[in-house]
């Protein structure tokens, strides 16, 4: 095959950010329930249209199921007995559709379109492209990517891993997709090169949560089953929209509500999926009868939960005080909690004028809710996702969550505890694996024993320390195990100044995405075997691997069709042949032979880790098992031996005159970064992704009209940051809330505006000037 023209340099303009072009909006009114036949329609729609008949009905027929292969959309767990035949949601079909699709990115593809060309589409382009079928390079000054045999490719990796003068100049970045064999080796290999940068996609979603329930209940996962929500009798849906991002929660729900149990819903958008469900496997849900989900739903101003939940708090202690001894759980405050007198004293002095000023939620509105809250065995269960954890305040606001929870004794009993709803499928495995970049110390003690070395110690890069580091010259070297890190990251253009610092960026990838046009002087992408393709071992078996669900259930991953490629290999060959390559062979743990059969791998994980005896036996009988969880069973490991309760003052994001507070939020037909399509059916949205979504108020009063086109701006640093050509859609939100798309609006969200204790992005409340375009 004749390579690319090679130039001293590109010719053409990299384009960071997608295209600013419009698409042909229409419009349509909100929907009032999720699900349906239109998400049957949809779903067969993507299967059918990219894997066509054949490849679309096999792949159904495994997803989810016990001997099939788990969804690699979100990490909503599956029924632990019955399975239903379409074990699966609209979001997971287009995830199927996305994998099995026929299309190939191969290397006649790259040598047609330049990485210039490409960066001039969109990311919904690059998306409809399909699978890459072979290890390509993008080598310096080049216009193209070529293609590179993998043995080229790991041995210019390992050339330029152990050039570095310093192993903390490369950074190994891990998406929540890696399954659980491959994540455990690649953080050996990684601290066995030296070195702990080892971020990952949690840092940008619950690291606030596993901060915050970490400091309270001494475990950083929720604490509770799916059948702990069907009987429950409240459930408060915080910041989240489950009918786009988790839909077969929606089921659950429905199961909760049938069994006499409240759902409450607080927002700032009321979503379809708050209000209403349409099962699509029952006759009554096909025919457009949905059933009620939230009786009462709480319009909260972005970042007023916190001041919300300390009005719950307030409100239940008042409770307790007007009938002493029939609201709160004594015993248990007393017998596993400290830090109460503190707590109460400072809810005490919270004035309610405050509280309603920081939530736009009324004390009576509060007041009902706590009446509901407190009503039968006040089995109270709260679920949550980004809505809450990407604030300045997130792990403040998680724990007065838990504050609330451990005045009615609702952590480790049925129907009662704490639900972070995980976004995707196996990011909490990969962080019990070990993927943190500041993991304890038992951990470096296991390793070091196991495999004969010593760990280094030093915390490594987070995200944005990742980010940083790479911006400042301190880091050279990138390295991804999936994900798309330039679309998922905050402050898009400071990102792509950073990873351009790079001498080497890696990308382990399944589809094109943006990261792979912004690079650093050298790049390479590796395809990689997708969960629904067959995995075989060294003795040419099929095998599965493991991975792990929302609420800390381990079970089997086996994929069955055919590898869209024969030039694939799976993520744990490509690790092992990484570390071959740059550590060469070590005495302590030969690399290639453990990925020669995924058994080895979880012998030493059974091995290394706790509450794994006996994986291999119990990951087969009957395919899953539950990890330990303490904290279910009132046994809280934090540094008081019991639960804490919090006692952090009230604070929220303030606005300058003239500014609004964006948060970003997905469209229906889009996956984290991935973009599946440009409709987002719920909100009642067709066929465009630059929009801006304004209280309609906060319109007049700038002069913007509907479908006007504005620009955006964030310069809350000293730094200009700017996005142009937005559509203004007037919506039901509360004054100065807009909302919008991410990637799109990455580009305003400010690198140094991050979490307190969990340094999480703040891609929910950033302040930004709307202005009409002239």
């Amino acid at each position: 095959m004749s390579k690319p023209p090679v130039h001293a340099q590109p010719e053409e303009e990299i384009q960071v950010e997608p295209p600013a072009d419009f698409t042909g909006i229409k419009m349509g009114k909100p929907k009032r329930y999720a699900a349906g036949v239109a998400a049957v329609n949809s779903s067969l729609k993507h299967i059918f249209g990219l894997a066509g008949f054949k490849r679309g009905v096999e792949g159904m027929a495994k997803l989810n199921q016990k001997d099939g292969f788990d969804c690699p959309s979100c990490a909503w767990p599956d029924p632990d007995d019955h399975r239903a035949v379409t074990e699966f949601c609209e979001n997971g079909a287009k995830a199927l559709a996305s994998e099995t699709t026929r299309r190939r990115v191969d290397p006649a593809f790259f040598a047609q379109h330049s990485v210039a060309a490409i960066s001039r589409e969109s990311d919904y382009w690059m998306e409809r492209q399909g699978r890459i079928t072979d290890p390509v390079v993008l080598r310096p000054g080049a216009t193209h990517y070529e293609q590179i045999t993998w043995d080229e490719a790991f041995s210019l990796i390992g050339r330029e891993l152990k050039a570095l003068d310093d192993p903390n100049r490369a950074i190994f970045y891990t998406s929540g997709r890696t399954v659980n064999e491959s994540a455990f080796l690649y953080g050996i290999f990684v601290r066995m090169f030296g070195t702990n940068n080892l971020p990952d996609c949690s840092n940008m979603c619950h690291e606030s949560s596993g901060a915050a329930l970490g400091a309270s209940i001494g475990v950083g996962k929720g604490t509770v089953t799916l059948h702990d929500i069907e009987v429950a009798d409240t459930i408060l849906v915080v910041g989240q929209n489950p009918g786009t991002n988790h839909p077969r929660m929606l089921s659950t729900l429905q199961a909760a509500t049938r069994n006499g149990g409240e759902i409450i819903a607080v927002n700032p958008m009321k979503e379809a999926g708050l209000i209403g469900f349409a099962h699509p496997q029952e006759i009554t849900g096909m025919m457009g009868a949905s059933s009620p989900l939230a009786s009462q739903f709480l319009r909260v101003k972005i970042n007023g939960d916190f001041a919300l939940f300390q009005g719950l708090c307030k409100a239940v202690l008042a409770l307790e005080a007007a009938s002493p001894g029939s609201v709160l759980d004594r015993g248990f405050i007393e017998r596993e909690t400290s830090g109460f007198k503190d707590f109460a004293e400072r809810t005490a002095a919270v004035e309610w004028v405050e509280i309603e000023l920081r939530s736009a939620v009324t004390r009576a509105e509060i007041e009902k809710v706590a009446r509901s809250i407190v009503r039968g065995e006040k089995k109270l269960i709260t679920c949550w996702a980004m809505g809450l954890t990407q604030h300045v305040n997130a792990v403040a606001t998680i724990r007065e969550i838990v504050n609330l929870h451990l005045l009615l004794g609702a952590v480790g009993r049925e129907g009662a505890g704490l639900c972070p709803v995980r976004g995707h499928s196996n990011v909490q495995g990969d962080r019990t694996m070990g993927i943190f970049e500041k993991m304890p110390a038992w951990y470096h003690d296991a390793i070091d024993r196991e495999f004969r070395f010593t760990s280094p110690r030093e915390i490594g890069h987070d995200v944005v320390g990742s980010i940083l580091a790479m911006h400042r010259g301190e880091a050279s070297v990138f390295f991804a195990m999936g994900g798309n890190f330039l679309q998922a990251t905050p402050d898009t253009n400071f990102t792509a100044e950073a990873l351009r610092n790079c001498s080497l960026t890696v990308h382990v990838s399944t589809k094109l995405n943006r990261s792979h046009v912004v690079t650093g002087r050298t790049a390479l992408i590796l395809p990689c075997l997708g969960r629904s393709e067959e995995d075989r071992n060294e003795r040419g078996e099929s095998q599965f691997s493991t991975v792990e669900n929302s609420m800390g259930i381990v079970h089997q991953s086996r994929g069955s069709l055919k590898p869209i490629s024969d030039n694939l290999l799976s993520e744990t060959t490509i690790i092992a042949r990484l570390a071959e390559a740059t550590l060469g062979k070590r005495e302590g743990l030969d690399f290639v032979h453990v990925a020669g059969d995924n058994d080895r791998i979880r012998d030493l994980i059974e091995r290394t880790l706790p509450d794994f005896e006996n994986f291999n036996e119990r990951v087969r009988r009957p395919g899953w098992f539950y990890l330990r969880n303490l904290a279910r069973e009132r046994v809280f490991q934090t540094d008081t031996g019991k639960a804490n309760f919090s006692d952090a003052p009230l604070t929220g994001a303030d606005l300058a005159d003239g500014e609004l507070m964006l948060m970003t939020i997905r469209s229906h037909d889009q996956f984290n970064t991935t973009v599946y399509g440009l409709h987002d059916r719920y909100r009642g949205i067709s066929n465009e992704r630059r929009i801006l979504f304004m209280n309609p108020e906060d319109m007049a009063e700038r002069g913007i009209r509907p479908l006007a086109p504005v620009d955006i701006e964030n310069d809350s640093d000293g730094r200009l940051r700017r996005v142009e050509r937005f559509l203004a859609i007037p919506y039901d939100l509360p004054r100065t809330a807009v909302a919008g798309y991410f990637p799109e609006l990455n580009p305003l969200v400010p690198i140094g505006l991050t979490a307190e204790i969990s340094n999480t992005p703040c891609s929910k409340s950033i302040p930004v000037r709307v202005t009409r375009r002239g």
